[in-house]
């Protein structure tokens, strides 16, 4: 019982259960698969049938799309308490980006036609799912905007602000490479920026991680 109530609590986090009753959330349960990956393994990739949605229960998952040139663009990272691969949801037959583990992670799952079921008995989900998607094509909009309109140290301040208040820590498990391609640049523009505000103190890089320290500055960069 105590497992199962755990489960509940931490599916009642999760933006698209908000608001369901107790009802609902037990049949939410009942539907959800586990799985569990180590780090570096793939839950989908780019092009593959969306037949999954997921919920991160820990860990971390990298999201990324192939240009039509091949290079890797980093679109975003998932934390604890948050929805990837969202595509059967929306009606969408392909996943358009490949999900990876950061870190080794643990998900709850359900499949297409699970959650649409699901929806049919609680209309309120498919409210939320509206609202969660409302608020990531703010996101995209507002990178864009950053991409277009500001210069590089403000866009990897901001991605580190977004990133240390998503994953709720001070120390994120990034590489300077992902950071790279999270904010539209180079790795070799992320490494001298890094090393500028590791000697001011401001963090503490190291291989396959950023600590920030002084939170009040980084986060304060100014945009010119």
């Amino acid at each position: 019982m105590r497992i199962y109530e755990e489960k509940v609590a931490f599916l009642k986090k999760c933006g698209l259960f908000k608001g369901l009753d107790a009802s609902a959330l037990a049949r939410i349960v009942e539907a959800a698969g586990m799985a569990q990956k180590e780090k570096g393994e793939v839950f989908f990739r780019q092009g593959e049938k969306a037949d999954q949605l997921f919920f991160l229960i820990e860990g971390k998952v990298k999201v990324t799309q192939l240009s039509p040139d091949g290079s890797q663009i980093v679109v975003r990272y998932a934390g604890p308490g948050e929805l990837f691969g969202c595509v059967p949801l929306f009606g969408g037959i392909a996943y358009p980006a490949s999900g990876t583990t950061a870190a080794v992670s643990k998900v709850f799952t359900w499949d297409r036609e699970t959650i649409w079921k699901l929806m049919d008995l609680s209309p309120k989900i498919a409210l939320n799912a509206l609202q969660i998607l409302g608020d990531e094509l703010s996101e995209l909009r507002q990178r864009y905007l950053e991409l277009a309109t500001e210069r590089v140290e403000v866009r990897v301040s901001r991605a580190l602000s977004r990133l240390s208040k998503k994953m709720k820590t001070s120390e994120l498990l990034l590489s300077r490479q992902d950071l790279a391609e999270l904010t539209g640049t180079t790795l070799y523009t992320v490494s001298r920026i890094l090393n500028r505000w590791q000697k001011n103190g401001w963090i503490a890089a190291k291989r396959g991680s950023i600590q920030i320290k002084k939170s009040s500055k980084l986060f304060s960069v100014p945009e010119k």
